[in-house]
């Protein structure tokens, strides 16, 4: 079988301009924070970003890196609206494109079964059809002719998602208490890239955890990065929390303040280890 592993680098470099790229997680919580900051170290831009959005959707729209964003929210979670997002929404930096969360979940189904729209009835009614009158309508075809909203396939190029244990196939694994969809982005997109806190031998997987925790299939899986701490400033529990204290400097601080002090190295390390420092001086 293929051994997938790869740097992070190495997974960004396939992806291109203009892509749709698809990022897990849920606002604060496991993003594949690394495999964000790999993508900032690019020249990579006009993106469609489609996720349950967080510091990522912040990050690269504050980098003038997102052409339109599909998404139910951008969130910080313990700051309910994601600062960066705002700021760059406010000057029309980017399309946006905002589904109810039931409509985004059954659009990332739909496209993981290669289905043009499944039928929900999540968007009756509300101002969701408003805001997106490109949004349609279908009837069932039998004797209850319920209309229904047509949530369309939300059909990815690409996907990062993070979590705590993969192997080198493509197998990986979440230890915490919620999937948050990431089995969903990888089987929507035709590409995926899964980064791990740590990568382990298959047999490993499943030593001390249910097989159910197996979230993501290696059949999905295009590249797998060993990425420790590669969610944070999110939390990626039980391997860590979220770094409040440095959330609240990322929401506190200028774009360009933040960026010029902890994303201008070189690489994951640089940044580290800038956090690190960071840390050292509030003692």
């Amino acid at each position: 079988m293929t051994d997938k592993t790869m740097s992070a680098d190495d997974a960004v470099g396939r992806l291109a301009d203009g892509m749709t790229v698809g990022i897990g997680g849920w606002g604060s919580r496991r993003k594949p924070m690394a495999l964000v900051r790999a993508l900032l170290r690019t020249g990579i831009t006009d993106l469609t970003v489609v996720s349950y959005g967080g510091p990522d959707v912040g990050l690269l729209a504050a980098a003038g890196r997102i052409r339109r964003l599909i998404a139910p929210f951008a969130t910080l979670d313990s700051i309910p609206l994601e600062p960066h997002f705002r700021a760059a929404r406010e000057r029309a930096a980017f399309e946006m494109t905002e589904l109810d969360e039931a409509m985004f979940m059954w659009g990332l189904h739909a496209a993981a079964n290669r289905l043009p729209f499944l039928p929900v009835r999540a968007g009756i009614g509300s101002d969701v059809m408003r805001v997106n009158p490109w949004l349609k309508t279908v009837r069932s075809p039998y004797e209850d002719g319920e209309e229904f909203v047509a949530a369309p396939a939300l059909r990815l190029d690409a996907a990062l998602v993070h979590l705590n244990r993969a192997d080198r196939l493509g197998n990986g694994q979440y230890l915490g208490p919620d999937p948050y969809f990431d089995d969903l982005f990888c089987e929507a997109a035709d590409t995926a890239y899964v980064s791990c806190e740590q990568i382990v031998e298959s047999a490993e997987l499943t030593k001390d955890a249910a097989p159910q925790t197996l979230l993501v299939s290696r059949h999905s899986v295009t590249g797998v990065v060993e990425a420790p701490h590669g969610a944070h400033f999110t939390s990626c529990v039980p391997d860590y929390g979220r770094d409040e204290a440095f959330q609240k400097l990322y929401a506190t601080t200028p774009w360009g303040e933040f960026a010029e002090r902890f994303l201008s190295g070189p690489d994951e390390h640089a940044y580290q280890s800038a956090v690190r420092t960071w840390h050292e001086e509030q003692k």
